[in-house]
């Protein structure tokens, strides 16, 4: 079996992959750090089942999950977190997870699971035929041949001997979509969104295929069912990718198409409208970043955390993701995990048994005595103060 492993920590991915290689030593374990090392990893290697946390750097494990169904439709999805929430748990039922665990994960809990989800594959297995898994890797292999064929064409490059008679008859009319990004980082994981979130919609809609046409920007080519317009699938594309994306993007196509000689022409005439087109990029990709990143904070707030470390974890500029934090927040970076430190110091001195360097060093502060300034700056009195009782009422 193969399986892959998601998650931003290095001790939980490495814990997980100790625990199912000790007990299934036949099975291969993948490990990824983010999203967009699991995309990678997806398209690459013929992944069984998925383990993934919820918050990580890019995207959240659930939107990952959501975006590789449509390419991915039998991989078998487990959630693993640090949070209970019922919202979580309830998204992650409703996108089709196998399962959703708590951390920290039993080993015993982790190997009944494993034992399940292999147990079930094998099953599956066996109602496949021999010829029916061969058929499935030759489609493939053709998939990705046609898809190459057809970049080096709509780019207006020779395809040399290839009969592309078989794309043209499947396709005897036809619309093209191009996506195209603006970014000055490596955009992997926003490219691997738009191939599943573009794809999913073409097979829900008629039929057709997505190629990579350069770092930036892909095409679709699209047969639509039944008459349809091709409105409602740039709709639903543009609303997709306003959830997903974290970088500002374009939408661009053409009209009904009969002659696969004007592709590559067509091709230029969006590359060329491009240039005048405003880049979109929603209003809710922000406030689902600031989500995204407080929820970030609020697990890992006892770690060294900067504003360029959020940041990044969002996939934002740390000047603009400082501006949006505060508009969203009321509060500037810097004062909000002061005030969730020091709110959680105040739960820590409740106890009578842990000791102040403990408390601080949970709370992310190795200083104990400049933990003990921030505290008195922010209500009035020291921490040894507050806990035999001489706090304020605004400490309280």
């Amino acid at each position: 079996m193969n399986i892959l492993v998601v998650d931003d920590e290095p001790i939980i991915r490495d814990g997980i992959k100790r625990t199912i290689q000790s007990r299934f030593p036949d099975h291969r374990v993948h490990l990824a750090a983010s999203p967009e090392e699991a995309a990678g990893v997806l398209r690459t290697e013929p992944i069984q089942v998925v383990l993934t946390d919820i918050l990580m750097p890019g995207m959240t494990g659930l939107e990952l999950m959501n975006v590789s169904r449509g390419i991915h439709p039998h991989v078998k999805w487990v959630v693993i977190s640090a949070h209970s929430e019922f919202a979580y748990a309830q998204e992650a039922v409703r996108l089709g997870a196998r399962d959703y665990l708590l951390k920290p994960v039993g080993k015993d809990q982790l190997a009944e699971l494993i034992a399940k989800l292999s147990e079930e594959l094998q099953q599956e297995a066996q109602q496949e035929t021999q010829v029916s898994e061969e058929a499935h890797l030759l489609k493939n292999s053709l998939k990705y041949l046609r898809e190459a064929v057809f970049q080096r064409w709509a780019s207006g490059l020779d395809i040399g001997r290839i009969d592309m008679l078989s794309v043209i008859d499947s396709h005897p009319q036809f619309y093209l979509v191009m996506v195209k990004m603006d970014s000055d980082r490596k955009v992997n994981l926003e490219h691997y969104i738009i191939e599943n979130v573009l794809t999913e919609l073409i097979e829900r809609c008629g039929h057709g295929f997505v190629a990579s046409y350069d770092s930036q920007s892909l095409i679709g080519l699209v047969t639509l069912a039944g008459g349809q317009g091709l409105e409602p699938l740039l709709a639903d594309l543009k609303s997709h990718l306003k959830i997903y994306l974290r970088v500002p993007f374009q939408v661009m196509h053409t009209g009904l198409l009969r002659d696969f000689e004007a592709v590559p022409a067509e091709v230029q005439r969006m590359r060329q409208a491009s240039a005048t087109q405003v880049y979109d990029h929603d209003a809710r990709g922000g406030d689902k970043a600031i989500e995204v990143a407080l929820q970030y904070i609020k697990t890992h707030y006892q770690d060294d955390l900067s504003l360029e470390k959020v940041a990044s974890v969002v996939f934002l500029n740390p000047v603009y993701f400082s501006q949006l934090f505060k508009q969203k927040t009321g509060q500037g970076f810097k004062d909000y995990i002061i005030h969730l430190r020091l709110e959680q110091a105040k739960q820590l001195l409740q106890n009578p048994t842990l000791k102040l360097a403990d408390i601080a060093e949970r709370i992310g502060y190795q200083d104990m005595r400049h933990f003990t300034q921030v505290f008195r700056k922010r209500f009035g009195v020291t921490p040894t103060e507050f806990r035999q009782g001489g706090g304020t009422e605004s400490a309280r």
